[in-house]
């Protein structure tokens, strides 16, 4: 965070002091909430939580470095205090963002946030000092959080937000007001909740109403091949800019070629140019991604040979996000188990046919070892007996589905398609699923692991990797960097 004085902090949160000797202290590290994160000059917020109540960790936090607490009482050491813990922490977001003057990019859509904020990172982290959204902490808390992990030096900040209903968007642009949106697409994510895709489009088009005008620097970046997105551009003052690979996109795909390897391959066309791109990243779908990343950085005065450069090389910096793991012994396992939804879970299984299209010549087979794909409501069903139909169809050798209701409708779809025999199975949890893999997977084979994050289907692929004398994954070393 940018150095500010206890004294100014309790100015901009509206908060009183207690037990501060000096208000003239200055914060110089980081804002955390996680008492164990102290380091010496950090500001530690205590949220009373269900489990625990981070004001009975105040003292200690203190006693770490800690220069104060953001509490709701006093806590006995110094302490700011405030009527609303996560009211004010947004509060201080916004203070701190308004002293930087870093130009903040905004990004929501149903699927590919988080890849699509990595590659953004990598891009415009060439261009100036940027920070951006850790793995996938983008809500109410984790927003402002990022935000105030920002310094002077700052320049671009990157935040992926996301949404459960109506109004939750438009809340934390308040927090944090963006002057470039990007929205990805509208798809099933969350449909449960949200009721129906245009409930779910009303809440993602919240973003591009909260830009500033196009006289104003404003600019919402819109995907062209989603309808639902592209109907956004009557919800903004801001300038439109489009991505995708229908012709009429500014910024679009052409010749889009996927590899054996599972790795696409496309002609990157925008006014001002072209360059050959070949992503690192595994899988067709990460082309809109890399497009949306490219369509912002180009706003933002990068070149289209250093995007095509920079894409090319940007890899991945989440984890268990299409992670390839190549073990010693053959195996390939792709680790995308740390979230699924309808769209990204057929992305998924067609990157795994891709690549198993080359195993498959040298002896070796597919595997998906799928989960529950959560908050689907009415339409759980359909969508996972679709996923199960859609395995059949892209002949992947073994379909495992793993947990409960929603993993017996993944196996019946499958059956229903025509898998029969032990091509598909139905097994209770993940210790089951990692035993059946080990026992049957040979050299060559590829394995495919996916679910919604509440499953923690994840376990599966590193008890194969640490059984196959792999490591612990390429994307561990920078999961949450920032600059």
């Amino acid at each position: 965070m940018i150095p500010l004085t206890l004294a100014e902090v309790a100015r901009a949160v509206g908060g009183s002091t207690h037990d501060i000797p000096d208000s003239a202290v200055r914060v110089t590290g980081p804002v955390v909430k996680d008492s164990r994160e102290v380091v010496p000059g950090a500001l530690f917020v205590a949220f009373a939580g269900e489990r625990s109540d981070g004001h009975d960790f105040a003292a200690g936090a203190v006693a770490d470095g800690a220069v104060a607490v953001l509490a709701s009482r006093p806590v006995g050491v110094p302490a700011i205090v405030v009527d609303d813990v996560q009211a004010t922490l947004g509060a201080l977001a916004r203070h701190v963002i308004e002293q930087l003057g870093a130009t903040v990019v905004a990004l929501t859509g149903s699927a590919g946030k988080t890849s699509t904020k990595d590659l953004l990172a990598q891009l415009l982290e060439r261009l100036a000092p940027t920070v951006w959204t850790p793995g996938s902490f983008n809500n109410e808390i984790g927003l402002p959080l990022t935000a105030l992990s920002a310094d002077e030096g700052t320049r671009h900040l990157v935040l992926e937000m996301g949404a459960r209903g109506i109004g939750h968007i438009a809340y934390l642009t308040g927090l944090t007001p963006p002057r470039i949106g990007l929205v990805l697409n509208v798809g099933s994510a969350h449909i449960g909740e949200f009721g129906g895709r245009e409930q779910i489009a009303q809440a993602k088009g919240e973003l591009v109403e909260a830009l500033p005008a196009e006289a104003e620097g404003g600019v919402a970046v819109l995907n062209a091949d989603d309808p639902l997105v592209s109907a956004m551009r009557t919800r903004t003052k801001a300038k439109v800019v489009t991505f995708g690979e229908a012709p009429e996109a500014d910024v679009r795909a052409e010749n889009v070629t996927l590899g054996a390897d599972g790795r696409p391959h496309f002609t990157l066309r925008t006014p001002s140019g072209c360059a050959e791109v070949t992503l690192r990243l595994y899988g067709e779908h990460h082309v809109s991604n890399a497009l949306a990343a490219a369509a912002v950085a180009r706003e933002l005065g990068m070149p289209v040979e250093e995007i095509a450069t920079a894409l090319s090389a940007a890899g991945t910096l989440s984890r268990w996000r299409m992670e390839v793991t190549e073990l010693p012994d053959g195996v390939t396992v792709i680790n995308d188990a740390y979230n699924a939804n309808p769209e990204s879970m057929r992305a998924a299984l067609r990157t795994l046919a891709a690549m198993g299209s080359s195993a498959q010549a040298r002896g070796g087979r597919t595997w998906a070892v799928l989960g529950k794909m959560a908050e689907l409501g009415e339409q759980s069903l359909a969508e996972h007996d679709a996923v199960g139909r859609l395995a059949v169809r892209l002949n992947v050798s073994k379909l495992v589905a793993v947990g409960g209701t929603e993993a017996a409708w993944l196996q019946m779809g499958a059956y229903n398609e025509g898998s029969w025999g032990e091509e598909s199975v139905h097994v209770s949890d993940a210790e089951a699923a990692v035993d059946l893999v080990r026992a049957g997977a040979r050299p060559g084979d590829v394995v495919l692991v996916k679910a919604s994050r509440s499953v923690g289907l994840e376990s599966v692929a590193l008890a194969l990797i640490e059984a196959g004398g792999g490591a612990d994954g390429p994307g561990a070393a920078r999961e949450g960097a920032t600059r």
